[in-house]
């Protein structure tokens, strides 16, 4: 069977070393000394000035919009996972989409103003795949309107924006480290800012507000993360370069067979040095796509249709307005398998595959 994603695992022995560590000190949780030491390491791995290790990359957005104050409508894209919809509803701000780059496949910058209006706080924009968003427009958008721009960046480790981290930009950005992400730490993720105040702020808020045993400076939810998952990513960390020269290699083997598939991938930002964590495929027909799938899976190839159906069509949101593009794309998009071991003989299996439903 070859699924779409795998999660990468390190020698067990490095990982057993770590666990004896925790039963020797008998200190699981509550920001322990892993959980300290992986965010040290983050910060100099990334060259970030502030990092928080948080539970996850959900409860990432929760805070940052918690954090930011923000009350009223979010401006944000249709085509990413739930949890960046999600996050903003379950935060009691209203969601309001706006159309995505038929090529980058992410928020179209130019039309971030047309969904603008007084009760508009802020812009969520998901770096899709890895691929950068149109940063400078973003920003110059927020900064005329004052708003505040979050950056969903769960598929960004290691990719790099004018050769810096893309963490870096935005008032915060978050990082998920789920088992399917190319650095993980089983469940975890991340908030980032540049702020020293907000930094403070979402460190309060992630352990209930604390401020000493005693005392609450903040309204606050249990956002930590235990020091088993922290041992995994310190081992993690050891491998992302490998990691990520694996799935350039990859990359580039799918990216040989486009000249044969009826099919194209996204257009990538210029100055966007990617981390190569998905392929996405984009097929001239959703009925191509079904075709290409279904013979897949049938011989035990499994893709997946990442991002479907658009976040616009959830049942909890009132009716959205058209948009044509991300309704378009989310139809006729399949990702493709990527993962550590994924060898050339696998990946032209399943390229011979598509090309067999194609001609058929």
């Amino acid at each position: 069977m070859i699924p779409v994603t795998k999660p990468f695992l390190p020698p067990i022995e490095q990982y057993e070393a770590y666990i004896r560590q925790i039963w020797d000190r008998n200190w699981l949780t509550n920001n322990g000394p892993l959980v300290n030491e992986l965010e040290l390491k983050l910060k100099e791995y990334l060259s970030l000035p502030h990092l928080l290790f948080v539970t996850n990359g959900t409860v990432a957005i929760q805070l940052a919009i918690k954090a930011l104050g923000l009350q009223g409508d979010i401006i944000t894209t249709p085509f990413s996972y739930v949890a960046t919809t999600s996050s903003i509803v379950w935060e009691g701000c209203a969601p309001v989409f706006c159309d995505i780059d038929p090529e980058t496949l992410n928020i179209d910058a130019g039309k971030i103003e047309d969904c603008i209006t007084d009760k508009t706080v802020a812009i969520l924009a998901t770096h899709t795949y890895g691929n950068a968003c149109d940063i400078e427009s973003i920003q110059q958008v927020a900064e005329k309107h004052k708003l505040k721009v979050i950056y969903d960046a769960a598929h960004c480790f290691g990719t790099k924006y004018k050769g810096e981290s893309i963490f870096k930009f935005g008032d915060i950005s978050t990082a998920s480290f789920h088992a399917t992400k190319l650095f993980h730490t089983i469940e975890g993720g991340a908030v980032i800012t540049n702020n020293p105040d907000l930094l403070r702020r979402m460190a309060y808020m992630r352990n209930f507000g604390h401020n000493g045993p005693e005392d609450f400076a903040e309204l606050g939810i249990n956002g930590k993360n235990s020091e088993f998952h922290a041992a995994m990513g310190l081992i993690n960390l050891k491998y992302v370069q490998k990691i990520i020269e694996g799935r350039k290699r990859i990359v580039e083997r799918y990216t040989f067979w486009l000249q044969y598939i009826k099919a194209k991938t996204i257009r990538f930002d210029s100055n966007c040095d990617t981390n190569y964590s998905y392929f996405p495929l984009l097929f001239e027909t959703e009925e191509a796509l079904l075709k290409a799938k279904q013979l897949l899976e049938g011989h035990w190839v499994y893709p997946r249709r990442y991002f479907y159906p658009a976040l616009n069509t959830l049942r909890y949101l009132k009716t959205s307005h058209p948009l044509p593009v991300c309704d378009d794309v989310s139809r006729k998009v399949l990702c493709l398998p990527v993962y550590d071991n994924l060898s050339e003989e696998e990946i032209d299996f399943a390229c011979r595959i598509i090309l067999r439903a194609q001609n058929n």
